[in-house]
């Protein structure tokens, strides 16, 4: 067939070669987010991964679980700060498996975008690989899409998947909680990756305020403070679930506390949470004050400075916290468990 210097698919806005290149950079960091069960390297069609490990289990029960960063990347893209996303997305997705006992075992991740600019690309997989390892999962594999004419040439989304191992009988859930357990809380980082719509619409559309403004109640800039990644508890977590009498978990994501907690509680139990034994970080104050917004909805929508909450006998508690202090994890007992109430997760008294 006789070449003609006709239209290529580079003049419809995608690159083969920065999508080449974005591989190239990104392979260092997928590397060191590696575990003894990863099969061969990145450039294949799929991850391989060796579950003969998975012998050892009497019952080996698989968790899964898909989540994305939401707005937040919308801060990343605006402060062109791009290595730092990544904790939020493997935080969402591996502390999501860790609250039912399970072991993340590997994470996939998918990267839509506008334009594939390489050095970008490999920023935002090299946080994803950093959070991977830290949690102690592989990176197996993931996917960078170009979608020009969809996404602007500055515009991405970041989304993935993660699977992880459980033994059945240490499964973590509602059905082991009972009267007279206690509620130990977990502080966050700051927002994580929930309630960005609500933030943003505060301070950019109702305040006017800029990313690079220099907040004294903060000690930094905003977009300092919108930036800072998700806490991930995933390895301490996995500690406090070989701690006798530990009955669940809850990832205190979308839907605030009170949701969260009650997902993991049955309803044959009431819960009350004690506001006054933390003061939330003052981003979750300047939200609700600057956009006038009732305390209902803060607490609907933002985590209100508890990251993970942990449920068990008095005994399991003391030494999760022991645990957890010695992690670097700041926890404390906030609630405890009651007998009746259908499930109702109740906030008391008011915040220090």
């Amino acid at each position: 067939m006789t070449e003609s210097p006709g239209t290529t698919y580079a003049d419809s806005g995608v690159s083969i070669e920065a999508g080449d290149r974005a591989v190239a950079l990104m392979r260092e960091w997928v590397e060191r987010a590696r575990r003894p069960e990863v099969v061969g390297g990145i450039g294949g069609f799929a991850g391989l991964f060796d579950v003969t490990a998975l012998k050892r289990y009497d019952r080996p029960l698989l968790a899964a679980s898909a989540d994305g960063v939401g707005t937040k990347v919308v801060i990343a893209q605006r402060m062109d700060v791009h290595d730092t996303i990544g904790f939020d997305l493997v935080g969402m997705l591996v502390d999501d498996l860790v609250v039912s006992g399970a072991e993340p075992l590997f994470l996939t991740d998918y990267i839509a975008c506008g334009t594939v600019v390489p050095e970008r690309i490999a920023s935002i997989v090299k946080g994803i690989a950093q959070a991977c390892a830290e949690a102690g999962c592989a990176l197996l594999g993931g996917e960078t899409a170009e979608h020009p004419g969809l996404l602007s040439p500055e515009e991405y989304d970041v989304a993935g998947s993660t699977t992880g191992v459980v033994e059945a009988e240490k499964v973590l859930g509602a059905h082991l909680v009972r009267p007279g357990d206690v509620v130990i809380a977990m502080a966050s980082s700051g927002l994580h990756s929930n309630g960005y719509s609500l933030a943003r619409h505060v301070f950019f559309d109702q305040a006017g305020w800029e990313l690079d403004r220099h907040v004294d109640e903060l000690g930094r800039t905003l977009g300092e403070e919108l930036l800072e990644p998700t806490r991930l508890y995933a390895r301490p977590c996995l500690e406090l679930v070989d701690v006798p009498g530990m009955h669940a978990m809850s990832h205190i994501t979308g839907g605030g506390l009170a949701a969260n907690v009650a997902r993991v509680v049955p309803a044959s139990v009431s819960v009350s949470i004690d506001r006054s034994t933390w003061s939330p970080a003052p981003i979750f104050d300047l939200v609700g004050g600057v956009g006038k917004v009732a305390r209902t909805d803060l607490e609907q929508t933002l985590n209100m400075g508890v990251g993970m909450i942990a449920v068990g006998t008095p005994e399991a508690a003391a030494r999760s916290l022991a645990v957890l202090a010695e992690r670097g994890i700041d926890a404390w007992q906030c609630g405890e468990v009651s007998e009746g109430g259908e499930g109702v997760v109740s906030l008391a008294s008011d915040y220090r």
